[in-house]
């Protein structure tokens, strides 16, 4: 797409880059390159042009299209393939649509709006338009499917990552909520399809509160966002493309062992449970203790009050501060 890559060559090149130099990394015409650039300029860009010195970006909008997420990507394969929707039902939903119909390892879907976006235990997910990230990253791999749990907290790791590069201290609420100053600002459902000994794939849904300001009643006082947080609006689209970047780093460090060994030193740094006085709402029985972190298979374990360390599984349970939400 002639749209992209122009977007890409700018960014990449930081200063002016000529038209002719354009026309020939494009192999089009300069009347072509004319109207590609103007074409960006309706869209909200902001692009300088001076005679014999060429074109410069000086600014970008905070869209969320194909050519923006494209020109921002460096991955080598996660997003590559990319699926946009200005609207749809689910990310999830379409990311496995997707992968039926054979989409490669490292499809990306996002869309500007959710109509029904949804949580952990079937609770739904507010997604309005124009302010959040709202993508789904579809996976094929080949551990155990019971193994296959674990990529919530390897998709969790990279976005607190990211985040925290926006100068947010944003920290994990365990398994995969990404919370700052004890407020929810992310959430991350993954979704499995699988035989007894083989996944056929997987996807990561991820719902992350960036510009919004506002929240219904009901979550108003466990909700943020990033935008809230740090008084300023983030660039979504610079933003995924940290996720994307963090979280191919992640998963290669994952698929040698197929277990969080190599990733669990992170993950607990940014633990806001870890030697917190947690409540755990197990349906066998509710139980208090504190969180002394995770093992290689992502389970939190919980001292309690008579020494005994338990291994809580995340499909199983909830757990709660005792004092709040974190």
């Amino acid at each position: 797409m002639r749209k992209t890559e122009v977007l890409t060559l700018l960014r990449e090149n930081g200063d002016y880059l000529s038209g002719q130099e354009l026309c020939g990394r494009l192999g089009v015409s300069r009347t072509a390159v004319w109207k590609i650039i103007n074409q960006l300029k309706e869209e909200g860009y902001e692009i300088e042009a001076v005679q014999n010195r060429g074109y410069r970006l000086i600014a970008s909008p905070d869209l969320l299209g194909e050519s923006e997420i494209k020109s921002r990507l460096r991955t080598e394969w996660a997003g590559k393939e990319l699926i946009f929707r200005p609207a749809t039902g689910s990310t999830n939903i379409d990311a496995k649509a997707a992968a039926e119909e054979g989409a490669p390892e490292g499809t990306l879907v996002v869309a500007e709006r959710q109509t029904a976006g949804r949580g952990r235990r079937g609770r739904g997910w507010f997604s309005p338009e124009g302010s959040n990230l709202y993508f789904t990253l579809l996976l094929r791999p080949s551990c155990a499917p019971e193994r296959a749990c674990m990529l919530t907290l390897v998709m969790a790791l990279a976005a607190a990552q990211a985040v925290r590069e926006q100068g947010l201290e944003a920290g994990i609420k365990w398994p995969n909520d990404i919370v700052i100053s004890g407020k929810k600002v992310c959430g991350i459902l993954t979704e499995m399809s699988a035989e007894p000994d083989f996944i056929h794939y997987v996807v990561i849904g991820t719902g992350m509160n960036v510009n919004q300001e506002v929240f219904p009643e009901e979550i108003a006082k466990t909700a943020s966002s990033l935008r809230r947080e740090k008084g300023r609006p983030i660039v979504r689209a610079q933003l995924l493309a940290s996720v994307m970047d963090r979280f191919e780093e992640a998963y290669e460090i994952f698929r040698r062992t197929w277990d969080l060994s190599g990733l669990a030193a992170s993950y607990e740094s940014l633990l806001v449970n870890k030697g917190r006085p947690v409540r755990v709402l197990d349906p066998k029985g509710e139980f208090e203790g504190t969180a002394e972190g995770i093992n290689e298979r992502g389970e939190l374990l919980v001292r309690r009050g008579d020494g005994t360390l338990e291994c809580v599984y995340a499909g199983e349970v909830s757990v709660r501060g005792v004092y709040g939400y974190v």
